[in-house]
């Protein structure tokens, strides 16, 4: 039986209509030995050959997953961009294609006019935090769309002009308003 972690996603890339990289982030778990770590995600030039070799394979294909160099990669392609979410080879599937719906479902959420390449740079912020969001040093946090989007999303403010009287009337109902509240935390115990 392999290893039971936490730890189950290596990386998260968003490609480009022509493999080019939109956002990327590599993932170790504490417990790997620095040594033993795979040797794709060691510097950026083998980070960008691997997602070009990884978009060669995939782009224009019928399926969701693949074996591909001893991982695991699901992905989702879209018509100017691909989400790619990487686990090793001996990790649950299911687990990955949770953790990749819940950030597909969640990027529609909150990139309201859908996921393509002008709006996720336009919208940058948003779709950073929705991969934190879901997902942590590799760790899979939420696989919830909708607690997701909440998150990352502020409510509406409502405009309410707020009118402040600073006659001498309104100074006074103030203090008054503040006093009768202080006795009534006094009172309580804080």
């Amino acid at each position: 039986m392999a290893d039971l972690s936490l730890y189950s996603v290596e990386a998260l890339l968003i490609l480009d209509g022509e493999g080019k990289r939109i956002y990327a982030k590599y993932y170790h778990g504490p417990h790997e030995d620095p040594e033993q770590a795979s040797q794709q995600h060691k510097s950026v030039k083998q980070q960008l050959d691997f997602e070009s070799r990884l978009f060669k394979k995939t782009h224009k294909q019928n399926a969701d997953i693949l074996f591909f160099e001893d991982s695991l990669v699901l992905y989702k392609e879209y018509v100017d961009v691909s989400l790619y979410l990487v686990g090793s080879a001996d990790e649950n599937e299911l687990v990955l294609q949770q953790a990749l719906a819940a950030l597909r479902d969640s990027l529609e959420l909150v990139l309201a006019t859908g996921i393509d390449r002008k709006n996720i740079l336009e919208h940058y912020d948003m779709a950073a935090l929705v991969i934190d969001e879901t997902i942590d040093d590799g760790v899979i946090l939420e696989t919830d769309p909708a607690t997701i989007a909440s998150r990352v999303t502020k409510p509406p403010s409502k405009d309410v002009p707020i009118n402040i009287e600073l006659s001498e009337k309104g100074l006074l109902s103030a203090w008054g308003f503040a006093k009768n509240k202080l006795a009534e935390r006094l009172q309580q115990g804080l």
